[in-house]
């Protein structure tokens, strides 16, 4: 990435960009910030004057993120592992904002493995860990022993982590969360990949492409449910989930 980054103390990033520019922030000291994530308490309407509602609720997060935190630069995602919606926040955030935005596109290829994915841990916590992961040039938690899986999550983080909460902890995660991971957000064939022997919850937000592949994918699972969410899980979807996992075996 050739940019001046001799002022930047703090730097927001947008998807997973590519290992090399990750390295670069990280070897400058520079404190990095994932704008995917929930960080202000301002309401997703504040992002209505640069997106229009009917785009998900990460990049509206994303918005209200650089509308309100005191950055010095933006780092976006724009290639084929993001989507064609995040070039177009980033043009349209290049313009109204400030802070100074930059786009660039991963298409990595080393692998960095799925520790966490295939873990014991709490669906939260290993959800935590991958995006926490996205900011470091490493993977630190290759230590972490696989368990058997007995039910399956495919898909984005959410934006409502609580969702996690209704899985148990040898819950596997799939999808595009997985290429998070191993560093390969425009891997499409790890993303496609999942488990036929676990019955599997195959989670988009709303208004994402990735709802047609996640609803594809459902449809030949020999046990999957497709989920589509806004901002926030609804009580009916919490509960259509909740019926799947038990009714399943998969949540005893």
């Amino acid at each position: 990435m050739s940019l001046d980054l001799s002022r930047v103390k703090k730097a927001g990033i947008v998807g997973v960009p590519p290992l090399a520019v990750i390295r670069e922030l990280y070897d400058g000291g520079i404190e990095l910030v994932d704008l995917d994530a929930t960080l202000v308490a301002a309401d997703l309407e504040c992002a209505v004057t640069l997106l229009p509602r009917v785009y998900c609720a990460i990049l509206r997060t994303v918005v209200v993120n650089g509308l309100h935190l005191d950055l010095d630069l933006i780092v976006i995602d724009t290639g084929p592992g993001k989507c064609d919606a995040a070039a177009h926040t980033a043009r349209i955030m290049a313009e109204k904002i400030a802070t100074p935005v930059v786009t660039c596109e991963n298409r990595d290829r080393d692998h960095f493995g799925n520790p966490v994915c295939e873990s014991g841990l709490p669906l939260i916590k290993k959800m935590e860990l991958i995006t926490e992961g996205v900011k470091l040039p490493y993977n630190k938690n290759n230590d972490l022993p696989p368990v058997p899986a007995s039910a399956g999550f495919w898909g984005v983080p959410p934006r409502d982590f609580s969702l996690l909460e209704l899985f148990q902890d040898t819950t596997h995660v799939y999808g595009w969360s997985r290429c998070m991971e191993n560093k390969t957000p425009a891997d499409g064939t790890l993303e496609a990949m999942c488990n036929p022997a676990v019955p599997t919850v195959f989670f988009a937000q709303s208004f994402c492409a990735k709802t047609a592949l996640a609803r594809h994918l459902a449809a030949s699972h020999p046990h999957g449910l497709y989920v589509d969410v806004d901002a926030t899980a609804t009580a009916s979807c919490r509960a259509k989930i909740e019926a799947f996992l038990e009714l399943s075996g998969a949540k005893q």
